[in-house]
């Protein structure tokens, strides 16, 4: 290197006589001698410091803390991070819940400062990095969690001038690449499985609020991202700290959540974006819940239409129970309101819950039905009109029992023949109707949805090309069909029978045809009840000759030997 290089690269004057430059040469090679040396002491240094006679304290410090027992394997120094690595992490579970470790990691990264470190071995922590955690989260049947107790020891009073309880605080806090398995203590269901899960805590404090962010892969499908504010931890509950959260989460996969048994058929993908908050004891949340390809039954088919609910919850943490006081459910232009209370029972959730649905298109929920389980004839559908509802919603959320009046006013059944469907009962009306479509001027019943089937009473429906139908009935978890029903049919033979036989039709019955609904709910099938058409036509006439109203008969009419045969 000649002079012209050195003044170059150097923002120092280089002297012009051959004497000031050996000297300043000389200075140069002393300064990368020390420079030399400092990274010699900087890379010795570890091996000097055994950062291993640490572990117990640390070991130590950290159970009296998270009040657990923690292990820890083998510490190792970085003077260039300015860290304390470290292997082999274990938490232990509360003795309550699992043997099991609450958990794991693959290694652990702790901040430090080296000064007091190295000159006085004192370890003061400034963050915190845990790599590859997996860990396990239980709730018991009492609602508590396992986690519940964790921390008992951060803010349990320590002898000092004040009596202050002593804090905890760590600058930052990151968890890498870490699996959360959510499950019920003593059960043999299987966990919830959260995967890549991310935790970002700044400013960490024991006795104040903190900020957090958490990221992860939700089971099944979708992820979720929580941010907001936490803190002070509670001292005797670690599940009653205060919470300020927004939450995002994107295509959750229902039914791997492990909310709901999957007998239930309860299943699809959901959006949700609201918000948190919580003093530990209470919480409120609220937000948009946006379904898609749900399905309610375990023959339902997934929807085609998005469903929207928007919730308001008020939520009571010491009783494991909740308050609906909003719920707008949006089914296209069709609207519903959902109200009511859940309430933690053991491993399930019983609601209570009413739902008000005034006047919806049927043309919006006609899609939807399949997803409920509710099967039309083959081929046909409801087309046009408004369905209106006050259902009550009681029992395990996965298997609740639905109830009330449903009414249906102004619709068609397109595709379907009622008045062929009817077979030998259209001898009775005198006429055969022949349309492609069945129009229903109204059509109301009380229901009563449950695990072990459906029912039906006090049907009601009026046809305006057939007549009035009314009955009850049932319909198996398989499909079939059990209903008695009976037709107040319009004019035909029944009219010309009371006619030939001399009797008024004053209303009272006179024109009834009791029939049975059976097959399933794709292939109804419409069997008339000859005994029990006879049996009222003999009434009937029975009833106009004790009035002296019936004149002999002098022929049976056609529509009558049409049902019975030529015999």
């Amino acid at each position: 290197m000649n002079l012209e290089s050195i003044k170059r690269f150097l923002p120092l004057s280089v002297p012009k006589d051959e004497k000031q430059a050996a000297t300043y040469k000389r200075y140069l090679r002393i300064g990368g001698i020390v420079l030399g040396v400092l990274v010699l002491i900087l890379l010795i240094l570890p091996l000097l410091v055994n950062v291993n006679s640490f572990r117990p304290k640390v070991e130590s410090q950290a159970s009296a803390a998270l009040g657990r027992q923690v292990t820890i394997g083998d510490l190792s120094l970085s003077i260039f991070s300015g860290s304390v690595g470290a292997d082999n992490i274990a938490i232990a579970d509360d003795p309550a819940f699992s043997r099991s470790p609450f958990l794991t990691a693959k290694s652990l990264k702790i901040g430090v400062e080296l000064m007091p470190l190295i000159f006085s071995k004192q370890l003061n922590v400034t963050d915190i990095t845990l790599n590859e955690p997996d860990i396990t989260l239980l709730k018991g049947a009492n609602g508590k969690w396992n986690f519940s107790s964790l921390g008992s020891g951060v803010t349990k009073k320590q002898p000092s001038a004040t009596g202050a309880p002593s804090n905890l605080s760590i600058a930052k806090v990151n968890v890498q690449d870490g699996k959360l398995s959510v499950g019920t203590a003593n059960s043999s269901a299987k966990p919830a499985i959260y995967d890549n899960v991310s935790i970002t805590v700044t400013n960490f404090s024991s006795t104040s609020q903190f900020p957090f962010e958490l990221t992860a892969k939700l089971p099944g499908s979708g992820d979720a991202a929580i941010s907001g504010k936490a803190g002070p931890i509670d001292a005797a509950d670690a599940s009653r700290t205060p919470l300020e959260a927004t939450v995002k989460l994107n295509d959750m996969n229902i039914a791997a959540l492990g909310f709901v048994d999957p007998s239930s058929g309860i299943a699809g993908l959901a959006n949700f974006d609201g918000t948190l908050n919580s003093d530990g004891h209470h919480g409120k949340t609220a937000g948009l819940f946006t379904g898609k390809q749900l399905k309610f039954s375990p023959k339902g088919s997934p929807s085609p239409k998005v469903i929207t609910l928007k919730p308001a919850v008020d939520l009571d943490l010491d009783h494991q129970s909740g308050t609906i006081t909003q719920g707008d459910i949006g089914i296209g232009s069709a609207q519903a309101h959902l109200t009511g209370t859940f309430q933690s029972a053991g491993n399930s959730e019983q609601v209570n819950l009413k739902l008000n649905a005034p006047g919806m298109p049927v043309d919006e929920l006609e899609p939807v039905l399949p997803a409920a389980g509710v099967i039309l004839p083959a081929g046909s559908k409801l087309k046009g009109g408004t369905l209106s509802a006050e259902l009550s919603i009681t029992g395990p959320i996965d298997k609740p029992v639905i109830a009330g009046p449903v009414r249906l006013s102004n619709t068609q059944l397109a595709n379907f023949d009622l008045g062929s469907k009817l077979g030998a009962l259209q001898a009775f009306s005198g006429r055969a109707p022949s349309s492609r479509d069945t129009s229903i001027q109204n059509a109301s019943l009380n229901a009563r949805v449950a695990p072990e089937g459906t029912r039906a009473d006090n049907i009601n429906v009026t046809i305006p090309a057939l007549g009035v139908i009314t009955g009850a009935g049932t319909v198996s978890p398989s499909g079939a069909l059990a209903f008695k029903m009976v037709a107040d049919l319009k004019g035909g033979v029944v009219g010309e029978i009371t006619k030939v036989a001399g009797i008024t039709s004053g209303g009272g019955g006179q024109n009834q045809i009791p029939f049975a609904i059976e097959g399933t709910t794709s292939d109804p099938k419409f069997v008339p009840d000859v005994t029990g058409v006879a049996a009222s036509l003999a009434k009937n006439q029975l009833g106009g000759l004790a009035k002296g109203r019936v004149a002999a008969p002098t022929k049976v009419p056609k529509g009558l030997g049409g049902l019975l045969g030529p015999k």
